[in-house]
């Protein structure tokens, strides 16, 4: 079986029905140079430990975090002593997190359905995410409205709120991304606090009520629908769509390498069973078409941002090279004042600098497509946290991680309000 079904045979609360991972632990491991960098792949990438990257190798002196079954915490640590690589244990019980993730929610559900209140603390369902947005319009229908901008492969609706003060198709825009690698739920959830945040504080927050002045702004807090419901259902850990493959058993393409920019070049796979697969052709997966049209079709977009998690960084333009974009210094002096920002709430650190060298090298990505396609101000989010948790982020970290990205993003937009182009 090819390793990527692991997360679907294996990673998952029994809450729900989903086979359970007793012992199974995240590594966290210290990488000193190109070799050691090239062994820690090898060992990840070979069928023998059947291990796998939660956070890939990037540059030298930054750690990669590995999930570890238990059938192979052995060999792994006889491995890691015998090459001399130094790691430590983020996670000893990734079943208990998950077990405990689960019973929140649903505990959380519970409450909201005799309640009939949105809390947004906790992790929510698609349904309920999709009810608050219809709520949100409803309750702020001269700000807001729900639009329908396409559907996804299993053909769930894809739906934006358009924030917008103004008449016309044509008024300058920022397009706010999230949820497009569906286990990364702190982007989603993020991404729905912010809306209700952009509502409340309109006409009270001079930043956002002169934002909202000048501009209209989308907001797609659910970019991988299908994924999403996977991640509730079947499998917490699935990253891509859950789109078919012609000639493969494999599911699902990564929508964040299947976008027209450099496709299938670094940082992208061919194989359908790698969660970096990229797909049979640029904007094959309909979740990405759709976006693209829409952006397309509105032509006046100065801004896109998205939104994914984990390990606190704020990127720009490139990640198919390591060559520097045109904007490189004007958006690396924003970004760090958005960081500066979002530090100022709590304290959080985020690094900053570009997608290529400060994750990894990455191609087809949509944040590369957007600045690649006249959007200036593109950016990507990578929220909290950097060691704990991973994907794994407790709901109670949900509105603190919100209110200091609102920070950070808020200040990239009165940016973008100021320099027009």
């Amino acid at each position: 079986m090819k390793w990527i079904l692991f997360f679907g045979a294996l990673i998952g609360s029994g809450i729900s029905g989903r086979e359970k991972c007793f012992g199974d632990q995240v590594f966290r491991i210290n990488v000193r140079n190109g070799d050691e960098i090239s062994k820690i792949s090898q060992l990840v990438n070979s069928n023998n430990f059947k291990l796998s990257f939660w956070k890939s190798p990037s540059t030298f002196g930054h750690p990669v975090d590995v999930l570890v079954p238990s059938v192979s915490l052995q060999p792994v640590r006889a491995f890691l002593k015998s090459q001399l690589l130094e790691y430590s244990v983020t996670i000893e019980d990734l079943q208990a997190l998950l077990d405990n993730e689960e019973k929140e929610r649903q505990h959380n559900e519970g409450q909201e359905r005799n309640s009939n209140n949105f809390n947004y603390g906790a992790y929510h369902s698609l349904e309920a995410i999709y009810h608050e947005m219809d709520s949100i319009a409803q309750d702020f229908s001269g700000l807001v409205s729900r639009v329908k901008i396409g559907h996804s492969f299993e053909n769930r609706s894809m739906y934006v709120l358009k924030f917008s003060t103004g008449r016309g198709s044509q008024r300058p825009a920022i397009w706010l991304n999230a949820g497009i690698h569906s286990r990364e739920w702190i982007s989603q959830a993020t991404a729905i606090w912010t809306a209700r945040k952009i509502v409340t504080d309109y006409g009270k927050d001079p930043a956002i009520t002169s934002i909202l002045e000048k501009m209209d702004i989308f907001l797609l807090p659910v970019a991988n629908p299908d994924g999403y419901v996977y991640t509730q259902t079947q499998d917490r850990l699935w990253r891509k769509s859950r789109s078919l493959n012609p000639g493969s058993s494999c599911i699902g393409t990564d929508l964040n390498r299947n976008w027209n920019v450099s496709f299938a070049g670094k940082g992208a796979s061919d194989d359908p069973c790698s969660e970096a697969y990229h797909g049979t052709h640029a904007n094959s997966e309909v979740e990405v078409k759709s976006v693209v049209d829409f952006i397309q079709k509105h032509r006046n977009f100065k801004c896109f941002i998205d939104l994914h998690s984990y390990s606190q960084l704020l990127m720009y333009p490139y990640g198919y090279t390591f060559n520097k974009a045109p904007d490189t210094k004007e958006l690396d002096e924003v970004a760090r004042r958005a960081a500066k920002a979002l530090a100022s709430l709590s304290g959080t650190e985020y690094r900053v600098g570009p997608i290529s060298t400060t994750i990894y090298p990455a191609s087809g990505s949509s944040t590369d497509w957007a600045y690649d396609n006249g959007i200036k101000y593109a950016f990507a989010f990578e929220l909290r946290d950097t060691r704990h948790y991973g994907f794994l982020l407790p709901a109670n970290q949900i509105i603190p991680t919100a209110e200091e990205t609102w920070l950070g993003m808020k200040t990239i937009m009165e940016h973008v309000r100021d320099h027009l182009y």
